[in-house]
């Protein structure tokens, strides 16, 4: 018997998870850092004060997506959700 599909043939679908049903996992104790540009961060974080084009940064969101605090280091955003005692995640 063989195999007529190889493994970058295989699709894999995805389910559709409503906001709310995301904010529910792990019990709300999960979150998750994402790179982002200084060009998107007023969309995220209105409050932020106008930055220099082109920095990279790092945003803490919660699970279901909500931004939570900017940083401009990785690091910072990981401790920060640790002291907040959230479990970071790796999403891609």
């Amino acid at each position: 018997m063989t195999n007529d599909m190889t493994n970058n043939e295989a699709t894999t679908h995805t389910p559709d998870i409503s906001p709310e049903a995301l904010a529910l996992l792990g019990g709300g104790r999960i979150a998750y850092v994402k790179a982002v540009r200084s060009e998107d961060v007023p969309s995220m974080f209105p409050q932020a004060p106008q930055l220099q084009p082109g920095m990279q940064l790092f945003a803490l969101h919660a699970a279901d997506g909500t931004p939570m605090m900017l940083t401009d280091s990785r690091e910072a955003a990981v401790a920060s959700a640790w002291s907040q005692e959230l479990e970071t995640v790796s999403v891609h």
